[in-house]
């Protein structure tokens, strides 16, 4: 029995997520988010997401080109919509940029979104299956009642390394597209 006992505690440790010293406002009402903190000047862990395509693709990591997250509660919310419109819109005149909008989202709520908006120029990615992102970002809300799903945060990699991280204040407004536009 206290075999047992200290297996289930194991397994409790490891699935549990420790709050970050972040935090934000939904409707004004403060939210911690729990995970990794990540900040500016860290290395850009690598995780893997599922794409609208049913694909695994790779975040983070040292690449050739740099990676800008866009990270977002629900792709099918009217500030998330325009994210994804806005830096669609954008990426078609970037070079070695590539960008990622990653939300809870289903993959299949991703393909049928893209498919509705013309949205080809960015990659559409869940972190349904195990919260990796969110968890090793600092980015899942710990608390209320859209606990579990991604705050609204924006990260550039650049190198393997995070070079801008705009972590949005209050879920219901948009982030500064112009100062991300201006890091990338």
């Amino acid at each position: 029995m206290r075999l047992f006992a200290v297996a289930v505690m194991t397994l409790l440790s490891i699935n549990a997520i420790a709050a970050t010293s972040q935090s934000v406002t939904l409707s004004g009402t403060k939210v911690k988010l729990t995970g990794n903190e990540i900040r500016v000047g860290d290395t850009a862990p690598m995780v893997k997401l599922i794409s609208s395509e049913l694909k695994e693709v790779t975040v983070g990591g040292k690449t050739a080109k740099t990676q800008v997250l866009v990270v977002v509660p629900s792709i099918d919310t009217p500030i998330c919509d325009l994210e994804a419109r806005t830096f669609n819109e954008k990426a078609s005149k970037m070079k070695d940029v590539e960008i990622f909008v990653i939300s809870m989202d289903l993959p299949f709520a991703g393909k049928r979104y893209c498919a509705a908006h013309g949205i080809n120029n960015i990659t559409v990615a869940s972190d349904f299956q195990t919260k990796a992102f969110g968890k090793t970002y600092g980015t899942l809300l710990g608390e209320g009642v859209l606990q579990g799903i991604e705050a609204r945060v924006i990260f550039i990699i650049k190198k393997g390394k995070v070079t801008y991280k705009q972590l949005v204040p209050e879920i219901k407004q948009a982030p500064d597209f112009e100062a991300v536009l201006k890091a990338i």
